[in-house]
């Protein structure tokens, strides 16, 4: 039995994780999955309910489940805390306590919706790129200080940490074209300069990969320009949040994209990469996709069930070709109905004994 931690959040996150579960239930039905389901506080409605973003109970719920699904953090109504009590640093400081290192965002548009993005069709269409960010690192977990006027935050990695994170890159690339674009800023930070140095040394062990180093400007705007060309993008922690957001117009909303947080060992979070989106908080407008579709990596990467998963991700493009939209995607269906919509498709799907339609 599988024990899987929801962790459904502030904003819209409730209503996105709600779609999600929905649809785990229909996975678990049809291919006899053994999994109980508990749910724990994170973020500000922690805050709001204990005084903290990550209580000690959330903390080991999560340490003792072999999954972790999470929805959103975060929200206006939070600013004004001190820094240690933002939601925020709840998901930091789960991230940073469940050693998840590796953070992969995949990007592959939907044929029915291309003209959604901002980009021209002819740009986006045949893109397929998977973004792995370095999650517990960089200027996020660096020290900071505040003085009057003067602020100060450091950005530290050590060789371990970069040498890790490659390699699921490096991996990753062998099992999709072969081609990896690791992205530092080597001509201003000395930190970027030892990623490069770790990576160029953890690429000799991967022949068969074609490695390729980019700035992060030059990265950004090859990501609008062409993103066809790019394979697997490795890179650190906050340049890995800010082009994983960018990547996002290329599918054209960032409602549509899950996102995997793997270690060494599970537990393993999986959660959407939009925010909590306060402004459309309780009106149902809210993408369950990427909530969704983070359950298809939860089957792929904690289950060992690719064909779950590939299940999974066969019925949203077809509730999307059958015409459910959310109003991101330019249509009318509610967070509930386009939950449904995905339901639906599974289950009037055609599967054989291992689940492949």
């Amino acid at each position: 039995m599988s024990k899987v931690i929801v962790l459904p959040g502030d904003g819209v996150g409730p209503a996105v994780v709600a779609e999600a579960v929905k649809v785990l239930g229909g996975v678990t039905e049809r291919y006899g999955l053994q999994c109980s389901i508990e749910y724990a506080m994170i973020g500000g409605a922690a805050v709001e309910e204990g005084g903290r973003p990550l209580p000690d109970a959330t903390l080991q719920a999560c340490r003792s489940a072999d999954v972790v699904l999470l929805g959103a953090v975060g929200g206006p109504r939070w600013d004004a805390l001190p820094a240690d009590l933002r939601p925020e640093r709840g998901l930091l400081a789960l991230r940073k306590a469940l050693d998840l290192y590796a953070n992969l965002r995949p990007v592959q548009p939907f044929p029915e919706i291309l003209d959604i993005s901002p980009l021209r069709r002819e740009v986006v269409q045949g893109t397929d790129l998977l973004i792995v960010r370095e999650l517990t690192g960089g200027l996020y977990f660096g020290d900071r200080h505040r003085d009057g006027d003067e602020a100060t935050d450091t950005l530290p990695y050590t060789r371990a940490e970069v040498v890790r994170v490659a390699r699921v890159a490096l991996l990753a690339a062998r099992a999709r074209r072969g081609r990896l674009a690791s992205v530092d800023k080597a001509n201003v930070l000395e930190t970027s300069r030892l990623w490069r140095e770790v990576v160029t040394a953890e690429a000799r062990g991967f022949p068969d990969v074609q490695v390729e180093h980019l700035l992060v400007d030059t990265c950004a705007m090859r990501l609008v320009r062409a993103p066809r060309s790019f394979d697997v993008i490795l890179t650190e922690n906050m340049f890995g949040d800010i082009l994983s957001d960018e990547a996002a117009a290329i599918a054209g909303s960032m409602g549509l994209l899950p996102s995997a947080s793997l270690g060494d060992r599970p537990p393993f979070l999986y959660e959407p990469i939009h925010g909590s989106a306060p402004d459309i908080a309780g009106t149902g407008a809210a993408d369950p996709i990427g909530a969704i579709q983070s359950v298809a990596m939860m089957l792929r990467y904690s289950f060992a069930r690719p064909d779950a998963a590939a299940a999974v991700e066969r019925a949203v493009r077809q509730a999307i070709r059958r015409g459910a939209r959310t109003p991101d995607l330019g249509g009318t269906a509610t967070t509930e109905e386009m939950g449904d919509a995905v339901r639906s498709a599974f289950e009037g799907a055609t599967f054989t004994a291992r689940g492949q339609a």
